[in-house]
C-alpha cells in the first residue's frame, strides 16, 4: 500500500511483492537480491539479524543495532539499514515540528523498534533518552545504545519528559473506546507533552486518548510507519517520494 502509493506519485517502474522466506534463510535471500537483480529488500522478523553476513555494508544505525530491516544496493554494494527510529525522528519532525535535540525522551520498551528510536534519539541529539521495561536487564542492553545519555528508569521519568513513545505492542488490536490495555499509569502524564504509540491498529489507543485528556498532544504510529519506508524507498529509486500520498495510502488501509 505504502510502497505502491511512492513507486506511482514518482512515476518509478517498481513492484514490492511479499517473499516467503524460511527461518535462518536471511543470507539466502540477500544472495538471490544479486542473482535475480531485485532492486533492494526490506526486512522483517526473524531475519533482520540473518541478512547481514550476506551484505557488504552495514549504515551507522544497522551497525550499531545489529539489525536490518532494509536492504539497498549503493553503486556495487548492497548496504543494510535500520530505519524505524530515524523513521520516527523524521515523522516527529514533518508532522509535530519536533526536533528531539536539547529534549527529554522516554521509551517504553526494550524490542528491536524500542533499540532503534533509542539509538536514533540519542543520535538526533536528546539530552537524555530513558528506557521503562519489565525486565531490567534487556531495559539496560536498550539503555546503552544511548551513550552516556541513556538510563533506565520507572514510570515516574515519564512525567519529566518532554517525548514519550511506547515501543511495546500493548495495545494494538485494542477495541475501540476501550479503557485498557495501557503500557504504563497514565496519571503521570502532562499536558505538553508529545506521546506517540508506534501502534498503528487502531489509530487511536488506549494511551492515546489517555493523553489528550491529560492535556499531551497524542501521536499515532502512522507517521513512523511512512517514514521508515520513506527511507528505503528513497535510497531504492534516487529520488524524494511523495509523502503525503503515502500517508495517504497507509490510512485509507487502516
Amino acid at each position: 500500500m505504502i510502497a505502491a502509493a511512492a513507486f506511482q506519485s514518482a512515476r518509478a517502474d517498481w513492484t514490492m511483492v511479499a517473499l516467503d522466506v524460511e527461518a535462518r534463510a536471511g543470507a539466502e535471500a540477500v544472495r538471490a537480491v544479486r542473482t535475480l537483480h531485485l532492486g533492494g529488500l526490506m526486512v522483517t522478523m526473524p531475519h533482520k539479524s540473518d541478512v547481514i553476513a550476506a551484505l557488504d555494508g552495514l549504515t551507522p544505525a544497522a551497525q550499531a543495532l545489529g539489525a536490518v530491516n532494509s536492504i539497498a544496493w549503493e553503486g556495487d554494494q548492497l548496504v543494510g539499514d535500520n530505519t524505524d527510529g530515524a523513521g520516527l525522528v523524521d515523522s516527529l519532525s514533518a508532522d509535530q515540528g519536533f526536533d528531539p535535540r536539547g529534549h527529554r525522551c522516554v521509551v517504553v520498551g526494550a524490542g528491536g523498534a524500542a533499540r532503534s528510536i533509542v539509538w536514533a534519539l540519542a543520535d538526533a541529539g536528546a539530552s537524555e533518552v530513558v528506557v521503562l521495561n519489565r525486565t531490567a536487564e534487556r531495559a539496560e542492553i536498550a539503555a546503552a545504545l544511548a551513550g552516556d545519555r541513556g538510563r533506565v528508569g520507572s514510570v515516574e521519568s515519564v512525567g519529566d519528559a518532554d517525548l514519550v513513545v511506547n515501543a511495546t505492542s500493548v495495545g494494538m488490536g485494542a477495541d475501540p473506546g476501550s479503557d485498557t490495555p495501557v503500557p504504563f499509569d497514565t496519571s503521570v502524564l502532562r499536558a505538553g507533552q508529545i506521546v506517540v504509540d508506534a501502534v498503528y491498529q487502531p489509530l487511536e489507543t488506549p494511551l492515546l486518548r489517555a493523553a489528550a485528556e491529560m492535556g499531551a498532544i497524542p501521536v499515532d504510529g502512522v507517521g513512523m510507519l511512512v517514514h521508515q519506508a520513506a527511507r528505503t524507498i528513497r535510497r531504492w529509486i534516487g529520488t524524494e517520494p511523495d509523502i503525503a500520498a503515502m500517508n495517504e495510502a497507509a490510512r485509507t488501509t487502516l
